[in-house]
């Protein structure tokens, strides 16, 4: 009697520690197809010989489904139409929305084989001679999103209703991980389309080429502060700015826009100094905003008409802040305008700001950024330059859209914040 009772509670230890195990495989990854594919393992490992699981594909219920795993080594996917409604075996029902269903040997030998798809099922279990099998539809918030199938075959003691209640519990926690990743990369989505919707696009300058380019943080909800801008003003040199609002949330982002449409209401109204712009944004800021921090470089670019032979510009420039902009002459030597340095605004909009005035010869580069481009964990932000100057001095002669792609792929951003590049030529 001692050794029936230590038997049972020998097997239901057991169950445990695979449910636990299973879920563990589930929860330790946040790609939840891989999370899948360890749950087929385990199952076929230590509750079953041969287990399978068919999701439906991505275009919904007309598209059909997809083996995405297998336990044995090397199994093709497969896919197949959804089944017409006159199919009756076990992957049919579970998909139009029946239970867990557990077979024994005399159920498996007396499948339906009328229709492709329970021939397909049929098939499958003959080619592993199972003796036994279990089919959960994976299910998640009243929708089917596949099947798992689980089959003993050989020798092996047959599948009963405790690994049926298993199988069915695990479904449902598959069924959850699928689903809260689809809506986790929904919201992502939404999120990178809702902050590419705020930037703007670039003006036509015809004696000036620009390009630009944003990556969205990975984490979160893939939303940031970061933001580039370049437009005419009315009296015709181009403004052009890059900054960055603290935070990686939906409140920066919003922040940004609006800080982003203050300074150009008052870039445009206001022919004035760089600094005396950001001075006026500082205010503004400070009175609709508070408690708004953002790091801003606002630079004016006009062709210099007092340079001897003509054709030179002048870029007059101010910092709040942020990292200097990298310039890139036609010989290769690159440097940082590090003058007109500033406060951050939001910290006190009656501290001094100053600007300064850099001129720059026809065929030079101007490359304005945010830091997520040259910050690392561990490393000082002059190491991040330092690598930043020696990678752009490369460029000199490249386009800025060649410019910009060489820059990331050298440096290879933290993806953990998100990157702001403009990068202008003068032609």
């Amino acid at each position: 009697m001692n050794s029936q009772a230590d038997a049972v509670l020998e097997r239901a230890l057991a169950r445990l520690s695979l449910v636990a195990d299973l879920s563990e495989a589930l929860a330790a990854t946040l790609d939840a197809r891989e999370g899948v594919e360890r749950v087929c393992r385990l199952l076929a490992q230590r509750l079953g010989d041969w287990c399978a699981v068919d999701l439906v594909r991505d275009g919904g219920a007309t598209s059909g489904i997809e083996r995405i795993c297998a336990s044995e080594t090397g199994a093709p996917d497969s896919r197949w139409p959804l089944p017409a409604q006159e199919a009756s075996g076990p992957l049919a029902e579970a998909l139009h929305g029946g239970g867990t269903v557990l077979f024994d040997a005399d159920d498996i030998r007396n499948l339906p084989r009328a229709n492709a798809w329970d021939a397909a099922f049929a098939d499958d279990l003959a080619r592993r001679d199972a003796t036994s099998a279990i089919v959960a539809p994976i299910d998640a918030r009243r929708q089917v999103l596949g099947v798992i199938c689980l089959a003993r075959s050989g020798r092996s003691r047959p599948l009963a209703n405790a690994e049926r209640a298993i199988l069915r519990g695990l479904a449902h926690r598959v069924g959850l991980a699928l689903e809260n990743a689809r809506l986790y990369a929904d919201a992502e989505n939404i999120a990178e389309r809702m902050q590419r919707s705020l930037l703007p696009e670039l003006p036509h300058v015809p004696s000036l080429a620009m390009a630009v380019r944003y990556l969205p943080s990975s984490t979160a909800a893939q939303v940031g502060g970061d933001w580039y801008d370049a437009f005419r003003l009315p009296n015709g040199p181009t403004a052009l700015i890059i900054g960055d609002v603290v935070g990686h949330d939906l409140h920066a982002a919003v922040a940004m826009s609006q800080v982003r449409n203050m300074l150009r209401g008052i870039a445009c109204d206001r022919q004035e100094p760089p600094d005396s712009i950001l001075r006026r944004l500082d205010t503004a800021a400070d009175t609709l905003n508070p408690d708004t921090y953002a790091s801003c470089v606002y630079a004016v670019l006009h062709e210099d008409s007092a340079s001897p032979g003509g054709g030179d510009w002048a870029l007059d420039y101010t910092s709040a802040g942020h990292p200097p902009p990298l310039l890139i002459e036609a010989d290769g030597r690159a440097r940082f305008l590090e003058d007109g340095h500033g406060p951050m605004l939001g910290i006190d909009p009656a501290l001094p700001r100053s600007s300064a005035t850099e001129p720059i010869a026809s065929g030079a580069a101007l490359l304005l950024y945010s830091d997520g481009l040259i910050e690392r964990r561990g490393e000082t932000l002059d190491h991040g330059l330092a690598r930043l100057r020696r990678h752009a001095a490369g460029l000199s002669e490249d386009s800025p859209d060649v410019l910009c792609d060489h820059v990331l792929d050298a440096l290879e951003p933290d993806a953990g914040d998100d990157v702001a590049l403009l990068a202008v030529r003068l032609r």
